[in-house]
């Protein structure tokens, strides 16, 4: 029978119509476009958290003023204009806690052609996720590394020395700690949707877990404000346990995958 006349095979749920076939061109078409709904959900979050930038900026100087000796505990700054621009930063990082679900929402948008019709209804699950382990690694570096890291910084100063810490300053060293932790604390969800996407595999990740865990000690390194080992373990530990977690979830979603892959 000639190959003109032979049956076309039937499209399974998650066969060969499933797939998306995406151009460069493409890709940076739908990029721009999910950008955009993220600057655009970013300011939504700056509008409704700015009212409140003055408080929520007391509130991540805690630490530092616990940190602070008796009758020190305030902060300065050198310019009037100075405080009006801090509350504007602080507006737009809790903007960004604010609009989370969101911008989350619009990188599973991005990379959904790239997965089974199946794995695409998983949305929600990855948003909530992606939300949840961004939080939990803000509020862990907030309650567990703030408060000993400027009680260390501080008292390295010794009794004779006063302080005088700039607001500017310590806001820039808060955020750069909070952010970092809830970005590392994705490492789950990313490795999770490397599985996904066939990049890769849990196997892949148990054969480098030696690798990672170095790696994993000189970022602690590099991130951790402090140079002691203890805080170097809280920092380092966490990010081994993320790991562990993505390792799980590329193992989780990587049979389904091959599952799909075999009814294809």
């Amino acid at each position: 029978m000639s190959p003109a006349l032979l049956p076309k095979p039937a499209a399974t749920p998650e066969g060969p119509e499933d797939d998306v076939q995406l151009t460069l061109r493409d890709h940076l078409i739908e990029l721009r476009k999910r950008l955009k709904w993220a600057v655009i959900w970013l300011m939504v979050g700056f509008c409704a958290s700015y009212y409140w930038s003055q408080q929520i900026f007391h509130f991540m100087m805690k630490p530092v003023f616990a940190a602070l000796p008796e009758g020190e505990k305030a902060l300065h700054f050198s310019s009037s204009v100075e405080p009006f621009i801090i509350y504007l930063k602080v507006g737009l990082y809790a903007g960004l806690f604010v609009a989370s679900p969101f911008i989350f929402w619009q990188i599973w948008m991005f990379v959904a052609p790239g997965l089974y019709r199946r794995e695409r209804r998983k949305v929600a699950p990855f948003v909530i996720a992606a939300t949840f382990f961004f939080i939990a690694g803000a509020v862990f570096c907030y309650v567990v590394i703030l408060p000993p890291a400027f009680q260390f910084l501080i008292n390295t100063a010794g009794p004779d020395i006063k302080p005088v810490l700039m607001m500017d300053e310590q806001l820039g060293l808060v955020m750069m700690m909070v952010l970092a932790f809830g970005i590392i604390f994705e490492l789950p969800m990313i490795l999770t949707l490397l599985s996904m996407m066939g990049v890769v595999d849990h196997k892949f990740l148990s054969k480098y877990r030696r690798h990672a865990i170095v790696v994993n000690v000189i970022i602690a390194a590099f991130v951790t404000p402090t140079g002691d080992p203890f805080n170097l373990a809280l920092m380092a530990l966490p990010m081994m346990v993320c790991y562990e977690l993505g390792v799980l979830g590329a193992w989780i979603f990587r049979k389904k995958d091959a599952t799909a892959r075999l009814t294809a």
